[in-house]
Parts: structure tokens; sequence; C-alpha cells
């Protein structure tokens, strides 16, 4: 009878071991499970399509087309994963974009080629945002046409920028000399050109969108006289006034392909829904901190937006920064961007 309790006893002892052993084996196989998990979600955040985007604009027309994406961002609705931010000028974002801090920016066109040069083709063009955002607006003169612009004092934004060299252009394309048959007054800022517009029975100004729907909205009789993007195209029918554009750094679109193709379809879809929805996308406009809703209302159908890509952004885009060029080198960087700074997806 010792004896067979002995056994029971053994065989007991030796169950609760084995048992024992089972739990462990099964919690060290959890464990196991768990670690497999959590390298599988490491791996999926750190894939080239999932990679944090992070994307600047600013506070002007050259924002707008993005607005859609900004928001179905915010909302956890886009394809990419961006970090957005509106910066208050291009000067903000260029150094940005040269220490590796941003990743795609809308600038101004001629800024594109400057960061080229200064970078040695560490930039890429993605994509045309906007073409012409310039007008004439008259109070009281009769402006009709470029030639009515002779003899005329011009008020004016962005000497020694896009702005003056685009009004060079086209008056020296009509047969005007900007230095002698017109006077142009440069200020420093929309608000300094309405004042005195306001102040006066008459005048000629030349201002950018959205500053041309604020001036109308404060200048009793200012109407707007000409398009510049209208009168160039009239010049040169094979190049546009190319206010801003979408760039990378070249190093990002090299890694992160991927990435580079979903924000493009974003991009030009959200352009076409600003197009389309005009009083959605203002308000959108205001809710990405870019302007107030109700500017941006009157202002988009004049801010020329696009979503240009592809092989058809290098002619209009050439043409606008060989102008540039002949007027003043330093303007695009000191040198025209060679073939490779146009990216066209494969």
């Amino acid at each position: 009878m010792k004896k067979l309790l002995s056994v029971l006893l053994v065989l007991t002892m030796l169950l609760i071991s084995l048992s024992a052993c089972g739990v462990q084996n099964n919690a060290i196989s959890h464990e196991s499970d768990s670690q497999s998990v959590s390298d599988t979600e490491e791996i999926i955040e750190n894939t080239p399509d999932n990679i944090e985007v992070r994307v600047a604009g600013m506070t002007g027309p050259t924002s707008i087309g993005m607005v859609k994406v900004i928001s179905d961002s915010s909302k956890g609705e886009a394809q990419g994963n961006y970090k957005f931010t509106i910066a208050g000028s291009a000067d903000e974002i260029s150094p940005l974009i040269i220490k590796g801090e941003l990743d795609i920016a809308a600038v101004p066109a001629n800024l594109a080629s400057i960061l080229y040069n200064k970078t040695e083709g560490g930039v890429k063009l993605l994509a045309i945002n906007n073409l012409g955002v310039l007008y004439i607006l008259d109070k009281n003169t009769g402006i009709a046409s470029v030639e009515d612009l002779k003899g005329k004092t011009i008020y004016a934004t962005g000497k020694n920028a896009t702005p003056e060299y685009t009004l060079r252009y086209i008056l020296s394309s009509n047969g005007i000399d900007p230095d002698n048959d017109v006077t142009i007054e440069f200020k420093s800022e929309p608000a300094e050109i309405v004042a005195l517009l306001n102040g006066s029975e008459s005048g000629v100004a030349m201002l950018p969108q959205p500053y041309v729907i604020v001036a109308k909205s404060q200048v009793e009789g200012l109407e707007i006289a000409l398009d510049l993007g209208e009168e160039w195209k009239k010049i040169d029918a094979e190049s546009e006034t190319v206010t801003g554009v979408i760039i990378a750094r070249t190093a990002f679109v090299e890694d992160h392909p991927e990435a580079v193709k979903t924000f493009l379809n974003e991009y030009t879809e959200s352009c076409k829904f600003v197009n389309a929805n005009v009083e959605d996308a203002a308000t959108l406009v205001e809710e990405a901190g870019i302007f107030k809703a109700a500017i941006a209302k009157q202002a988009i159908p004049f801010c020329n937006v696009t979503g240009t890509i592809g092989e058809d952004m290098k002619p209009v885009v050439n043409g606008y920064l060989n102008v540039l060029y002949n007027q003043n080198p330093a303007a695009v960087g000191g040198k025209l961007p060679g073939d490779d700074f146009y990216y066209i997806a494969k």
C-alpha cells in the first residue's frame, strides 16, 4: 500500500511539473508572437508609402491648390502621411529645404531655380501650382491696353523680384521703355498703394491676387484693367507667367518615389477640387491659415490654380525662366536649370 502511494505521489508531481512547463512554454510563445506583431507594425510605419512627408506652403495663392490635401490630412483621410506647415514667406522655407528639414514645398517659380543652383541639383520641380496672378488696376484713367500705360505712373510691389521683371517684359514687348515711357513707383506693401489710390481721383497700380480683391473692396471706382498673364501669352504663346511651383528635395524623390507619386496624385486632385468648388475651397483656405474665406472666394477664380505636372510643365517653366534670366541672371540663380530639374514620373 505504501509503495502504491509513493507511485501515485511521483505521478502527481510529474503531471504538475509538465503542466507548469506547458504554461511557461505557452507564455514564451505569446511573448514571441507579441514581439513579432510589434516588429511588423514598426516595419509598416516605416515603409515608403507611409513615411511622414513634410510639406510647406505660404500665406498666398501658391498654397491654395493644396488645401484639400491639407484638410484630408487633418481628418486622417489622406492617402499619404503628411505634416503641413504654412509659412509667412519664402525666406522661411528656403533654409529648411536646404537643411533637409522639409521634403516638399510650394515656392515662387524663380526661387525653385535659385534653390536648384544653390544646392547643385538638390531640388526637383514637381508641378506648377499657379500661373499669372498679377493685374493692372485702374481708377478713372481709361486703361484698356498695355499701350495705354505709356506716360502713366504705375504703383507696384515686387521691386527686384518677379513682378518687376514681368512688368518690364510686357512693357518693353509692347514698345514701351520701362525707364523712360512710364514711371514705376515701388512700394513695400499693398496697403501703401491702397492708401495712395484712396487719396487721389485717379491712378494705376499693379498688384497680385488676393490683394487685387482687397484693393477693389477698399477703393471706390477701382477696376481690373489688364490681366498680365494674358498679356504675356500674347507676346509668347508657348510660355506663361508662372507664379508658383511645387518642389521637392532630390534626395527625398530618389529615396521615396512612391510617396512623391502619392502626393502628386492627391495634389492634382486637390487643384481640380479648388477650381470646381470655389466656395468650399475658400472655407478650406481659411481653415489652413492662408487667408480669409471671404477674400479667397473672390480671389480663387483669378489665381489660375493649376496642377500641371510631367512634360507639360517643362516648356512653360523654361520659357518663363528664360525671360527672367535675360533681364537679370541672378533672378534665377545665375543660370538656367538643366533637364534634371524637372521631375517626370516613370
